[in-house]
């Protein structure tokens, strides 16, 4: 069984050689590229040999997946697989597992990360003692009492929930398919947007939440809000986003996620922005994450060896 890891996965190679030994056995021969490629014609050069292909966020078309002739499982180190052509693979017959739940904590940290960062003008506040300033004209916010909005309650969106609670928040939440939870307010996405301080965004990109937060909802939003995108770039419109953070809309935003991949270019509208708190799609990665996420690849494999598939996507 040949298997290549087409790209680093962010944990040092020998313990991931390590690894992905102890999970697959002898029976496994393992391929590993120490570097990242996104060209068509690199992906297919390593991947034209493999039963099974392991990535992270690389872009795989339509030409790379019918060049992997003998693919038979593509295990993706990534819990959504929009970088993906799908379709492409379901003609060919190939499998595809994800890695749900690898990044849950990592996320949800970042989003109270960004928010805090936000509230209390940490950033501004380092600048500020490196140039023998005070305090003056910083003087932040705290999140007790605040209405802190959820849209998506998956185990992420249902972790920020509780840490949000666990800050005094009154928590009101949007999703597709509305959870029970306790001390939850359930409301329209609409709804959710006109009350609430803070709105985090925890849903997959698909058709119907792409633009799922643009001009005309952002109109919904308090002047103070503030909005925190960890989940995927395309469900908010940047240019509507950048717009509404410029005259005055919302208060703020912080943003790990972009139509594509960092490095953003340097006249991205939310780069022009104020108030506008970046990061490069950091949300995910953190030690532990990548450790458990490369775990979760290696035992997608045993399984689909062992006839029992996980995680299909």
């Amino acid at each position: 069984m040949k298997i290549v890891i087409a790209e680093p996965l962010g944990v040092e190679q020998d313990l991931l050689l390590n690894m992905a030994r102890e999970a697959l056995g002898a029976q496994a021969e393992i391929m590993y590229y120490d570097t990242r490629i996104t060209d068509t014609a690199g992906l297919i050069e390593r991947g034209k040999d493999a039963e099974v292909l392991v990535v992270s966020n690389l872009p795989l078309n339509r030409e790379v997946i019918e060049g992997c002739r003998k693919l038979k499982l593509l295990s993706v180190a990534f819990t959504g697989i929009d970088h993906i052509d799908v379709e492409a693979c379901r003609r060919q017959g190939i499998m595809i597992c994800n890695c749900a739940g690898y990044s849950n904590c990592a996320v949800a940290d970042l989003v109270f990360g960004l928010l805090i960062s936000i509230y209390r003008n940490i950033p501004a506040c380092d600048r500020a003692v490196r140039a023998g300033q005070t305090k003056d004209g910083l003087v932040g916010f705290e999140l007790e009492g605040k209405k802190f909005g959820v849209v998506g309650t998956g185990a992420i969106g249902s972790r920020v929930i509780r840490i949000a609670q666990a800050f005094g928040c009154d928590v009101y939440a949007y999703s597709r398919t509305p959870k029970a939870i306790d001390g939850v307010t359930n409301v329209s996405l609409d709804q959710l947007l006109f009350v609430c301080d803070v709105v985090s965004l925890h849903v997959p990109l698909t058709a119907d939440t792409k633009d799922l937060i643009n001009r005309d909802n952002l109109k919904l939003m308090k002047p103070n809000a503030v909005l925190i995108n960890t989940a995927r770039g395309p469900v908010v419109n940047s240019g509507d986003l950048a717009a509404a953070l410029s005259d005055g809309t919302i208060a703020a935003a912080g943003i790990d996620v972009f139509e594509t991949e960092p490095p953003i270019p340097g006249n991205h509208p939310l780069l022009q922005a104020p108030n506008a708190l970046v990061t490069p799609h950091v949300a995910f990665a953190t030690k532990e994450a990548l450790v458990k996420r490369a775990a979760i690849v290696f035992d997608n494999i045993r399984k689909w060896m062992d006839g029992t598939p996980v995680h299909v996507m």
